[in-house]
């Protein structure tokens, strides 16, 4: 995808979380992972849990084995408290066991114990003075 993604704006200040997992190397499990998070086929109720724990937008890519997840959420938002709350919200850890079988994880790892957030160590954006944001 040459084009890039269209961002959505929030109109307010937001944050960014990046984390990594890695699925396990098979492109059929790999497949039905896919459409297991599509529109159609992604449970309610799992979406429901992260809106209600604060999370504005949350997105994921892949290339091969590799799956980064984008979180964006408010500047207040409390990663820890939100993923313990998620963690306990209707069906969450099925559908953690449901997706676990496509990931290189331990089956009844929780979504805060199978992802591993990335250090960013660099970034280009500057305020109108010149100064880093972050």
């Amino acid at each position: 995808m040459t084009e890039g993604y269209i961002v959505k704006r929030f109109g307010q200040p937001v944050k960014r979380y990046v984390q990594i997992l890695k699925l396990k190397d098979d492109a059929a499990l790999r497949a039905a992972y896919i459409k297991a998070h599509s529109r159609a086929d992604f449970w309610p109720e799992i979406k429901k849990g992260i809106q209600e724990v604060g999370i504005l937008e949350m997105e994921l890519y892949i290339y091969g084995t590799r799956e980064v997840m984008i979180v964006e959420t408010p500047l207040d938002f409390d990663w820890d408290a939100a993923m313990a709350r998620l963690a306990k919200l209707p069906r969450q850890q099925e559908w953690e066991d449901f997706v676990a079988r496509f990931q290189e994880c331990r089956r009844g790892d929780t979504s805060n114990g199978k992802w591993k957030t990335m250090e960013r160590f660099f970034y280009l954006y500057e305020d109108e003075h010149g100064a880093p944001l972050g």
